[in-house]
């Protein structure tokens, strides 16, 4: 079981640009193992131009040559996860029931690389493997056959994701700049306006690149569609990859159990397109039009000129 037959979907966008959204729509499909946080698998050995730009957890893993398996399975950040298995009250997950030993999943994870061998494949479908086995309450069906991840930004990284994986799919999440800048104001820290754009459209820019150069693995859905019609957006995906559109698709979801809003699993908390219009509409004209400056080009790409 290496990284030659592992079926795999990372999602990736921009912050606030409706990653989280669309992985909590996927969460209760009975084909997928949805993982249950961002899962976050970069290593702090990423270093290249976007080291700067892109926290590297968020990042595609690097790791070292000389390292064990329990080397590797410690280098890989996963933050949330780690955060909530292994110091629960501080997570912001706390409130959601989660009995998975990060230990256990730790072992498991080498015993399946002693079996495949190191690679950067293989490390990440130990990881994957290795989290739902340990994952004790994990709600199944019986049909899992495709794993799923979501990262932020990770869409830069999809040329290596692809490499690694060949069983690989990559599904970019575009959200007009507008609410997704709104959103993000929200944060404790912000980022400025001039700083947020820069890594929206990098991010666009990598999604059309790598669309283009991998005809049939990469795949990009508007968040708008997602919040419009999630069944229909989404199982057009599911069926690229040979799975049902399942009516799960239609209903956020954590493990399988109903969400009322998508927070803290991301800043969205209503994902309607009511309530997204609303967050555009919470900026001020010059904003408005600044934006509209510096994410010109893919406007029109997303077929965005006309939302605000």
């Amino acid at each position: 079981m290496d990284s030659q037959d592992f079926r795999f979907l990372m999602i990736g966008a921009m912050y606030e640009n409706g990653g989280n959204v669309t992985h909590r729509f996927l969460d209760g499909h009975p084909e997928l193992f949805v993982y249950p946080f961002e899962s976050q698998p970069g290593t702090r050995l990423v270093h290249d131009m976007l080291s700067s730009l892109f926290p590297l957890k968020y990042r595609w893993p690097v790791f070292a040559l000389d390292a064990s398996a329990a080397q590797d399975y410690k280098a890989i950040i996963d933050e949330e996860g780690k955060v909530r298995s292994r110091t629960p009250n501080v997570s912001k997950f706390r409130h959601m029931p989660f009995d998975m030993s990060d230990d256990e999943r730790g072992r498991i994870y080498a015993d399946y690389v002693r079996k495949s061998g190191r690679s950067t494949g293989n490390n990440v479908a130990a990881f994957f493997r290795a989290t739902f086995d340990a994952w004790k309450d994990c709600r199944r069906s019986g049909r899992e056959a495709v794993y799923v991840g979501y990262s932020p930004i990770i869409t830069v990284d999809t040329d290596k994701i692809l490499r690694d994986l060949p069983q690989a799919h990559v599904l970019h999440v575009v959200r007009n700049p507008w609410s997704a800048f709104a959103d993000t104001r929200k944060r404790p820290v912000p980022m400025s306006l001039e700083n947020y754009l820069l890594g929206w459209t990098l991010s666009q820019y990598h999604a059309l690149l790598f669309r283009d150069m991998y005809p049939g693995r990469v795949h990009i859905v508007r968040t708008e569609d997602v919040m419009r019609a999630p069944k229909a957006t989404l199982g057009t995906v599911c069926e690229t990859l040979g799975l049902e559109s399942s009516d799960s698709l239609a209903q956020v979801t954590w493990n399988g159990n109903a969400l009322k809003e998508v927070y803290p699993w991301g800043t969205i908390r209503t994902p309607t397109p009511e309530a997204n219009l609303a967050t555009a509409r919470e900026l001020t004209s010059a904003q408005v039009e600044e934006i509209r400056t510096r994410a010109r080009p893919y406007l029109e790409a997303f077929d965005y000129n006309s939302f605000l």
